[in-house]
């Protein structure tokens, strides 16, 4: 089977970006931006459940988010404008714990990013507005939301933006190295 997409790999194992293949024509161009056997292809089994859709005007940054009871894997691109796109590999015994990737999502270059359950999400918009979509492998569950801050100087994320607009609840959220244990996920094997 020739896959649909390439799969290009990070600095975080098991968190991957995805090039579909367009095709052009007179018309515009066509690509499919998911297909259950080509992802079981390259090593993604998740089933996504939910399709979220979010509007951002230009410095704002959502994130670092995460589920523990209802973890969920993620399918993200931007279909306006450009996003960086960070994941935090928040697993304990993890030998990536506390590390972060990031990608550069645009609507120009229709790429995405493959973020496994277990990691902190969260990206910036980095044009005047962004139109962002991600599937979830579980459904959003808001007693079970978990968040890391974004600006955790340990973690040293490098946004691209001095001061981004931030959201009341993800102004709040602590430190990685003030989460107890118990409400961080736990590292199994590599592709976890």
């Amino acid at each position: 089977m020739s896959l649909p997409l390439d799969k290009l790999e990070t600095t975080l194992p098991c968190v991957w970006e995805l090039h579909p293949r367009l095709i052009y024509d007179v018309r515009g161009f066509f690509m499919e931006t998911y297909q259950q056997a080509a992802f079981a292809e390259l090593g993604i089994m998740d089933t996504f459940v939910q399709d979220n859709h979010s509007q951002s005007t230009k410095g704002t940054l959502r994130g670092l988010h995460y589920q523990l009871h209802h973890p969920q894997a993620k399918l993200c691109r931007a279909v306006e404008g450009e996003v960086l796109d960070v994941a935090v590999d928040i697993r304990l015994g993890s030998p990536y714990f506390g590390k972060w990737t990031s990608v550069l999502l645009s609507a120009k270059t229709h790429n995405q990013v493959y973020i496994p359950r277990g990691f902190a999400h969260g990206y910036v918009a980095l044009t005047e507005s962004v139109q962002f979509l991600y599937k979830c492998s579980d459904f959003y569950e808001a007693a079970d939301e978990h968040g890391i801050a974004w600006n955790d100087p340990d973690l040293g994320i490098a946004w691209g933006v001095q001061v981004p607009l931030v959201s009341s609840k993800d102004a709040k959220h602590p430190m990685l190295s003030a989460i107890p244990p118990e409400l961080l996920p736990k590292y199994t094997t590599a592709a976890s």
